[in-house]
């Protein structure tokens, strides 16, 4: 099993979700597929994509960008296809948009 963390620009998580959501490997004809996805509004350093983006923290002493934070759960054997789904959507045209991390899990148990 494995972790898969992303960074994103706040203009591309609704895309970036439902790249991953018509993935084939998130359900498809199955429908069986239960992948936990969370989604969080994080302070980054991003570079903004215009002025709208730029917030400045007092707590950070600095300029900082929301950007999203996305944390999901994959079978080994899902991990290209949903990597692949969610760089394509995240795209913004600058050389770094973002980041993807993939982790190897332990474990990891379903609350029934």
């Amino acid at each position: 099993m494995k972790e898969i963390k992303a960074y994103v620009h706040q203009s591309r998580i609704a895309d970036v979700i439902a790249a991953l959501k018509n993935s084939p490997v998130w359900g498809g004809e199955r429908g069986d597929r239960r992948h936990n996805l969370a989604v969080y509004i994080v302070k980054g350093s991003l570079l903004p994509l215009d002025s709208s983006e730029r917030r400045y923290a007092i707590d950070l002493g600095d300029e900082v960008v929301n950007e999203y934070k996305l944390e999901l759960l994959c079978e080994d054997g899902e991990v290209d296809a949903l990597v692949a789904a969610l760089v394509d959507a995240a795209r913004t045209g600058q050389a770094v948009a973002g980041w993807v991390t993939v982790s190897d899990l332990a474990r990891a148990v379903p609350i029934h």
